[in-house]
């Protein structure tokens, strides 16, 4: 099983009220895995919570800004992505009619 932290453990750790943690989890930003009742992010999702976190208490971001930012950023990672396929189909293109 892969590492994972309580919801009860991260609103110790990282001082946040338990409901910013759920939600988060309610608008799909964090995705947990609950056992035995008990909600648990796992630890590669760790980096996700932490710059949720940091955005709304140290930026105070609200959760409808939290959510508008994740979705930029998701887009340009996509765009930055797609940039890379079609730099690499031209250079192909291109490679093909200097030979």
């Amino acid at each position: 099983m892969s590492e994972r932290i309580s919801r009860e453990e991260l609103v110790k750790i990282y001082n946040i009220e338990v409901t910013f943690f759920d939600e988060l989890v309610d608008s799909g930003l964090l995705h947990v895995h609950t056992e035995n009742e008990i909600h648990y992010l796992m630890y590669e999702d760790l980096p996700s919570f932490e710059r949720f976190a940091n955005w709304h208490y140290d930026l105070e971001i609200n959760l409808p800004g939290l959510e508008v930012i994740h979705d930029m950023l998701r887009k340009m990672d996509e765009l930055k992505q797609k940039n890379r396929e079609l730099m690499n189909k031209l250079s192909a293109i291109s490679d093909k009619y200097e030979e």
